[in-house]
């Protein structure tokens, strides 16, 4: 037998508590983002007997919220999924804000006696697990000296970048044989398509483009199979990333981070994605400080940022994380990359939304943001915003060629109302 081998063995843990033995009172736990969470780790938490005021952090989960005494483990969030945003309104867990990129250096911060617990492929013939579907966050505090405690997932697929974990540098694992989650269907309305054929006209041969989830990017990701040469450098990579490679659309030659492979800090997709990056060396996972780090986002000539916004006032603000004064989300990456683009020579952000809500009966153009709702991307930082009516080009434009920019892309029966608030607000001349 060799020294690997016999250091793999005595590192195995017969069951989930055994790993969770690690665990020191007081101690805090951080786990990967979405599909690098640990579950079967997790949901042993409650019965493990050792904790003492620890606190758990994680992020977009993609599980029920364990229940367990928040004197033993406070859970907190640094991005709400759906159970966690049903969770956080019942005060079984906080929030954390913050900007994706400064995740790592906010928990080197805050973070006492870091635990890391991952979820990782299996070992390979060198000693090395992958993060697999991630690097994000974790890897940073991994390098740190964190202790590290390991679910080994015989599905998860073996990935290459900055995620690799040595043998050495792991306290104790437990192997299991878990189907990763794999993000919902999302078929594409008409005004999706809409919006995705605006967009796609925004984008030129040879861009870099962030992308993310949803029937708004996948209906992009549809209309860009007849351009060339795009590389992919995102903070997330989605299903639809597979098809507009086989189209041959992406070619990844001008990515700065690794030429010639697609770069993200996490993937959420079905079980093609997950084969697609299974040992595919085009596939590079880095960690989140460098995909998003806005200083050298901005050194891409030709970036392209799409994200989201659940409303935008007529300044150009946007709100992607407030719905009705509760909180949905959080920031996620959406300013790293909108300010990246901004100083990108010819880079272009672009927002995108719906022009209503609830069969047309809400304005998602508003005078104002609603009350309780947050700047998510200042409008400083606000280049193109697209709705299913049409592109508003912000940047550059004064206050009333902004307003008026808007009210032309809300939905038809909006805009009249939004044109007179508009010169209540002093932002239009009265007419």
């Amino acid at each position: 037998m060799t020294t690997l081998e016999t250091e793999y063995n005595q590192k195995k843990a017969a069951t989930a508590i055994d790993v969770l033995r690690h665990i020191k009172k007081e101690s805090d736990i951080v786990v990967p983002i979405a599909v690098g969470e640990p579950r079967t780790l997790i949901e042993a938490l409650p019965t493990y007997t050792g904790l003492e005021g620890n606190r758990l952090y994680q992020m977009l989960s993609l599980w029920p919220v364990i229940t367990i005494e928040q004197d033993r483990l406070r859970i907190i969030s640094m991005f709400l999924g759906s159970e966690e945003r049903k969770a956080f309104r019942e005060g079984k867990l906080d929030l954390l804000p913050n900007h994706f990129s400064d995740v790592p250096a906010l928990l080197k911060e805050i973070v006492r006696s870091p635990v890391v617990m991952a979820q990782s492929s299996p070992m390979d013939e060198q000693g090395y697990f992958s993060l697999g579907t991630n690097a994000d966050y974790v890897m940073s505090l991994i390098s740190s000296g964190a202790t590290v405690l390991l679910e080994v997932n015989n599905q998860m697929p073996y990935t290459y970048g900055e995620n690799h974990i040595h043998l050495t540098q792991v306290m104790s694992f437990f192997e299991s044989d878990c189907a990763l989650p794999t993000a919902p269907p999302m078929p594409s309305r008409a005004s999706d398509k809409k919006i995705g054929s605006f967009c796609a006209d925004l984008i030129e041969d040879g861009s870099v483009i962030q992308i993310g989830f949803g029937a708004i990017p996948n209906a992009i990701m549809d209309d860009l199979h007849n351009h060339r040469h795009l590389t992919i450098h995102t903070e997330m990579i989605p299903d639809k990333i597979v098809d507009l490679i086989e189209s041959g659309a992406v070619t990844n030659e001008h990515n700065p981070f690794s030429p010639g492979c697609m770069t993200a800090t996490f993937a959420y997709g079905s079980k093609k994605l997950y084969s697609f990056m299974n040992q595919n060396e085009k596939v590079h996972l880095l960690p989140v400080e460098r995909t998003n780090d806005s200083y050298q986002l901005s050194k891409i000539e030709q970036l392209i940022t799409i994200n989201a916004a659940l409303e935008v006032d007529l300044l150009g603000q946007c709100n992607a994380e407030v719905i009705s004064g509760k909180y949905y989300s959080s920031t996620g990456g959406q300013s790293d990359f909108g300010i990246g683009a901004r100083k990108a020579s010819r880079g272009r952000g672009i927002i995108c939304l719906h022009a209503s809500a609830k069969d047309g009966t809400i304005s998602k153009i508003v005078p104002r943001l609603s009350e309780g709702a947050v700047v998510t991307t200042s409008k400083n930082d606000v280049d193109y915003v697209v709705t299913e009516y049409g592109v508003a080009k912000l940047r550059g434009k004064t206050v009333s060629e902004r307003t008026t920019a808007l009210i032309a892309i809300a939905h038809p029966q909006f805009r009249e109302e939004l044109k007179q608030e508009a010169e209540r607000m002093g932002f239009l001349p009265l007419s």
